[in-house]
This record gives structure tokens, C-alpha cells and sequence, in this order.
């Protein structure tokens, strides 16, 4: 809890964290201590407290105490980078994933990447904490066991703890994706110090991960938050995952594109894009549409305000569930596009959320930007090594 005070604040006192916790200052001044002496935190100078004008000594991380590795494995692409413990990326590489690759030959491309990574960061294995992996859902936390992702074939209970543990000699924290992303964002975004917060997660596919009462929530089978399987359309198209009209079926990358196309195909000219796709239509890809939209082509923006429009449905049903204080979009899927879908939903929290006549629930895109979710693999050996645990706590 101490060492929780102290991440969170911009510099912090010892009787500010009393303060906060609610521990007597001898039990503060005690694990304060100890935090010094195993050089996870440093002292920072001295400020004037505002009564009796003594010096308070301010306390810090130090961010070079250790390391953690974050990796997220998306269906196209890995993404690794090794960050300090503020969560800062000190290294990060990228590397496009074959399509159809099986789970051992990706497995072999994350430790050559990890591998790649530390050696430029100049970071020996001695000093990394461990290894955050972010994944695709739906996963066995207890087992370490990638379920069967929709989007990867041949990945049916595929053991991916074990194998990258194996392969790199880190131990390894797995997550999904999303919620990996939202304990990202509560450790150096834009949920710093939010009590309750939920996070989109718009890339590939659709996910959320959710921060409530400072505490992740994950549910019972540690896969909770999956926003994109909320059903915005009862007859929409069918989603694999047995529903109609999902929000992932109609707002990622391959129903935009496919939406694009439709209209394209039914109209001539009046889109940047219709020479583009009279020429080769696979030109015109999620990129190129987001690229068209950003330079106010219209029917690139109306698709992309009706994705938008999509995901601002969900995000009022999720602040009306859970009444959290903030929204926070992240992704690559909304890249060079983000304000269309942060005005979308900030519109969308205003007139229609249940409790906008007590308070408004503020919207934020994510200064983590693309690397959200590998910067949430490495906050996941952060967070699970230095963040408090309600449960833990209760049972001591």
C-alpha cells in the first residue's frame, strides 16, 4: 500500500502517506525504510510542510531499480518492449507474425524478440523482474493456457505460460490483452490514481478491461471486460461467439474494410478512395480508410462515425453498469481517427448516461497510444510485484 501511494503520487511524503492509508506514521516510516534499503524507492529533496513550516523529505520510485519485459502477442503482429518501474519503454521492437503460424514457431519468434530486445536495452536477465505476456482471450489464468482465440487457428489449450517461461528462463504473468492494457493504463496512463475506470481496446479485435475501486476486476473465469461481445444490433451479423450483431462484427478492422468496400462498390466516384479501389480494391485497407477519414473524405468519416457512434452505445451501457469515472480509448484500430471516436463517445456520455445529472464521466484517449497493450504486459509484473491486493490484504 506504501509503495502503491508512492507510485501513484508525483513525489509524496511519509506523513502524506500516513495520511492516505490510514497507517500510523511509525508503520510508514518503517516500510519506507525498507523500500529505501532495497533501493526500490529513493529520497528526493525536502518541501516546507503547509502548518508547522518542518521539512518533509519527498519520496520517489526508483525507476532503475529493476525492469519488466512486456510482449503482446496480437494475431498479425508482436510487440515487445523492456520498461523501467515507472513503466516507461526504455526498448521496443516489432515483428509481423505469418499467418497460420503454430504456437511453436511463434513461441520461438517471442524469445528471438525478447532476446533482441534486451541486448538493445543493454539489460541483463538478472535484472528483469519477469515477463508480461498479453494475449488474445479467452485464456485458463490458473493453467497459463490460451484457450482457443476465434482469430488463431490451431491455438486450441495451447500452454503458452509454460512454453515461453521454457524458452526464455523468465518467469511469465499472462493477461488477456485488454485488461493487460488497462493495468497499463492505471500504472503510467491516463487511469493513474482513477478509482474506476474502463479501457476499449480497439486492434484486431474488440476488448475492455476494467479498474474498479482501484482494483482490477477480471471475474470468474479471469475474463471479464469483453466489451466487443455486447450486442449492439439483435439482428446484426451472427459473431463467433454465438451472438448477433456484436460490437467486434461491426467496428474492427475487416468490417470496416468490408463496409468501405459495400458502398464503394455501389456508388461512382465522390471518395478519395474510389480510383484506389477501381484499380486493386485490396489498396484500400483499415489503413487507407482511417488515413481518408482523417482528411475529411466523407464516406471514409461516415464510416468511421458509424464504427464510432458503435462503440459510444457500449460505453454508455458500461458506465450505467458500473459507474466508473472515466472511459479510456486505446489501439491501434484507431489510429489518426481517435477524435472521431472521443467526441463520439463523450457525446454519447452526455446525453444518454444514466447518472449525468450527478456527475459526467470523463472521456480520454490513451497516451499509451499502439503500445498500450505491451506496455500493459510489462505493468502486469509490475502491478502483480508492487500493487496492493484487497484479497491478500483481508487475509492477513
Amino acid at each position: 500500500m506504501v509503495l502503491d501511494q508512492i507510485q501513484l503520487a508525483d513525489g509524496i511524503s511519509r506523513v502524506e502517506i500516513a495520511q492516505h492509508t490510514g497507517l500510523t506514521p511509525q508503520t510508514v516510516s518503517v516500510i519506507v525504510r525498507r523500500l529505501l534499503d532495497e533501493g526500490i524507492v529513493r529520497e528526493d529533496g525536502a518541501s516546507r510542510a503547509p502548518s508547522s513550516g518542518k521539512p518533509r523529505t519527498t519520496l520517489r520510485i526508483n525507476a532503475d531499480a529493476g525492469r519488466a519485459i512486456g510482449l503482446h502477442f496480437d494475431p498479425v503482429e508482436l510487440t515487445c518492449a523492456v520498461v523501467d518501474l515507472l513503466g516507461r519503454p526504455l526498448v521496443a521492437k516489432r515483428r509481423p507474425i505469418p499467418p497460420g503460424t503454430d504456437p511453436s514457431h511463434v513461441v520461438a519468434a517471442m524469445a528471438e524478440l525478447i532476446a533482441d530486445v534486451l541486448a538493445e536495452a543493454d539489460v541483463p536477465r538478472s535484472r528483469v523482474l519477469g515477463l508480461g505476456l498479453a494475449t488474445p482471450g479467452p485464456i485458463d489464468q490458473d493453467l497459463g493456457v490460451i484457450v482457443g482465440p476465434p482469430q488463431l487457428a490451431n491455438w486450441t489449450r495451447v500452454p503458452i505460460r509454460q512454453m515461453l517461461s521454457d524458452a526464455t528462463g523468465l518467469p511469465v504473468t499472462l493477461d488477456n490483452d485488454a485488461t493487460a492494457a488497462a493495468v497499463g493504463e492505471r500504472w503510467s496512463g491516463a487511469g493513474r490514481g482513477v478509482a474506476n475506470f474502463a479501457y476499449f481496446f480497439l486492434g484486431t479485435g474488440i476488448g475492455g478491461g476494467l479498474v474498479l475501486n482501484h482494483q482490477v476486476y477480471r471475474g470468474g473465469s479471469m475474463n471479464a471486460g469483453e466489451f466487443g461481445h455486447t450486442s449492439v444490433l439483435p439482428d446484426g451479423p451472427e459473431c463467433y461467439c454465438g451472438n448477433r450483431g456484436c460490437l467486434e462484427t461491426l467496428v474492427n478492422p475487416s468490417a470496416i474494410v468490408a463496409n468501405v468496400h459495400r458502398r464503394l462498390a455501389g456508388q461512382r466516384g465522390g471518395s478519395v478512395l474510389s480510383e484506389p479501389f477501381d484499380r486493386d480494391p485490396a489498396c484500400v485497407d483499415h489503413a487507407a480508410i482511417r488515413a481518408a477519414a482523417e482528411a475529411g473524405d466523407p464516406l471514409a468519416t461516415a464510416v468511421i462515425d458509424e464504427a464510432a457512434e458503435h462503440v459510444a452505445s457500449v460505453a454508455v451501457n458500461i458506465a450505467n453498469i458500473t459507474d466508473v469515472d472515466l472511459i479510456v480509448l486505446g489501439g491501434h484500430g484507431i489510429l489518426r481517427v481517435e477524435k472521431r471516436y472521443v467526441d463520439a463517445v463523450a457525446s454519447a456520455l452526455a446525453t444518454r448516461h444514466m447518472s449525468r445529472v450527478i456527475r459526467m464521466v470523463d472521456v480520454a484517449l490513451s497516451p499509451l497510444g499502439v503500445d498500450a497493450a505491451v506496455v500493459g504486459g510489462a505493468a502486469l509484473v509490475l502491478h502483480a510485484t508492487y500493487s496492493p491486493k484487497l484479497s491478500a490484504l483481508i487475509a492477513d
